[in-house]
């Protein structure tokens, strides 16, 4: 019986210790605010303030200081699960899950949005890491090839 509870102690805790956490510390918090002179990274507001991931962490971003930056509650609302705040069509983050950053994709991100804001939609299925879909889908269905 010690021999079964020892196993699972050790497993939960492999399990914790090496597993993905969105936690961010304090330590970071205060690195990051400093980094970035407590405003919004994008539109430079000092109100509502939290802290995002630049590289996703529905796409394998962590939470280490390099990763995390300030973004005001209305932007990173509107950046969500992408690369762009939506609300001044810039840039904040790296391309989700490629993890490439590109100069201009404002202005790709910007024709795709305005071509495909007319009968398409987002995916409504959901990805391997629990995530939903980023792909468009013109399906009465509501879900891209994929699913």
């Amino acid at each position: 019986m010690k021999k079964l509870s020892l196993i699972l102690t050790l497993l939960l805790l492999s399990f914790y210790c090496f597993s993905q956490s969105r936690y961010i510390s304090e330590t970071t918090k205060k690195v990051v605010y400093t980094r970035g002179g407590g405003k919004c990274q994008c539109c430079g507001s000092f109100e509502n303030l939290e802290y995002d991931h630049i590289i996703p962490y529905s796409c394998g971003g962590s939470s280490v200081a390099s990763n995390i930056q300030l973004l005001c509650l209305k932007c990173n609302r509107s950046k969500s699960n992408s690369c762009y705040c939506k609300v001044h069509n810039k840039k904040v983050g790296n391309n989700c899950c490629d993890g490439k950053s590109t100069v201009n994709q404002s202005l790709k991100y910007s024709s795709i949005t305005k071509k495909s804001s007319g009968t398409s939609s987002q995916c409504a299925g959901t990805t391997k890491k629990s995530a939903r879909c980023r792909n468009m889908s013109t399906n009465s269905s509501g879900r891209c090839h994929l699913h």
